[in-house]
């Protein structure tokens, strides 16, 4: 069906750029530019960020390298927005061929607008740091419904234990928390609190302030841009991620070891070394940020580490499938 071959091709380019600009998004961040184009969607009342010196609306000496670099991310989350809107446009067209369900791509476009308008709050709230999270988590939302969608047109399904499956979805999850964990930390701009490794501040528990570091309205109107918190606050958020981390490690090491374990599809077999190869990447980059004095490359490729354990973990789940149906007549 020629239907099904766009929605794959779709699905897999949209999924493809999804990732870039979730990495876009934190490179943005990381480099200062989240307000460099201080409206939206415009750039100082333009579409691109050429001559942006001479515009009118300027209030403040505008920065041209940090307002391109937050430009480029808004052009590719707009191309993006244009592929999952077809997305959506061939599940009504298809809806009694079944290809993809109207209400999955529903939701999908659902979460795109969400997202846009998180994008806009992110400068017009200027990087309040709850905005901020959130326009991470649906980004991230956004790139594992692309991938599921992927997966679900290429991926061979095999029941598994139903032990596995629970285990893994629990993975899943604490790896979710855990990524909601590091949006709070760059939001904040905590990620430097903790200057050492293993210790922090060298000490295992420096002085924290918790009271402060969660505060997920703090009501003012200020700029969060390098943040605002004090040491101890910050210092809070960062331990808080770090023991995030042991957890996600944790339940991750044990589904893949319970899945390599038992009698599982091969499919699921490779999902299961994908998330363990992603995992150790991860840790691995997470030292050597801290080691090194935080790098920016090793910052963004912390995001983008990130990112693919989501989908590799996803991909687990969606290996490991549904727990088949008891027979008729079984009393199950």
């Amino acid at each position: 069906m020629r239907a099904a071959v766009l929605l794959r091709r779709l699905a897999l380019t949209g999924f493809a750029l999804c990732l870039v600009v979730v990495v876009l998004g934190a490179y943005v961040r990381l480099t200062a530019a989240g307000l460099g184009c201080p409206d939206w969607p415009g750039c100082y009342g333009r579409a691109t960020p050429l001559d942006i010196a001479q515009s009118a609306t300027a209030q403040v000496t505008p920065d041209t390298g940090k307002a391109w670099r937050e430009m480029i991310h808004r052009y590719a989350a707009g191309t993006l927005g244009l592929i999952i809107i077809a997305i959506g446009l061939i599940a009504i067209v298809t809806r009694r061929q079944r290809i993809i369900g109207v209400g999955y791509a529903a939701f999908l476009v659902a979460i795109l607008f969400l997202q846009a308008s998180l994008g806009m709050l992110t400068v017009t709230l200027r990087l309040t740091p709850l905005i901020v999270t959130l326009h991470l988590l649906f980004g991230m939302t956004t790139l594992a419904l692309l991938a599921w969608l992927v997966l679900g047109t290429a991926t061979k399904v095999a029941p598994a234990a139903p032990f596995v499956r629970r285990l893994t979805l629990a993975a899943l999850v604490v790896l979710a928390l855990q990524i909601a964990l590091g949006g709070w930390t760059s939001s904040h701009y905590a990620a430097t609190a903790c200057p050492d490794f293993p210790t922090c501040q060298n000490a295992w528990w420096p002085p924290t302030d918790f009271k402060d570091a969660f505060v997920l309205w703090p009501g003012t109107t200020t700029s969060y841009e390098g943040g605002l918190l004090d040491a101890p606050a910050r210092a809070a958020i960062q331990m808080t991620h770090r023991l995030g981390a042991c957890a996600a490690t944790l339940m991750l090491v044990l589904a893949t070891y319970f899945t390599l374990r038992k009698p599982v599809a091969s499919a699921a077999r490779r999902a299961a070394w994908l998330v363990l190869t992603f995992l150790a990447l991860q840790l691995g980059i997470a030292v050597s940020m801290v080691v090194e004095g935080f790098p920016l490359w090793l910052a963004t490729a912390h995001n983008a580490a990130a990112a693919c354990l989501l989908v590799a973990t996803l991909a687990l789940y969606k290996t490991l499938g549904p727990p088949p149906a008891a027979p008729a007549g079984s009393g199950a």
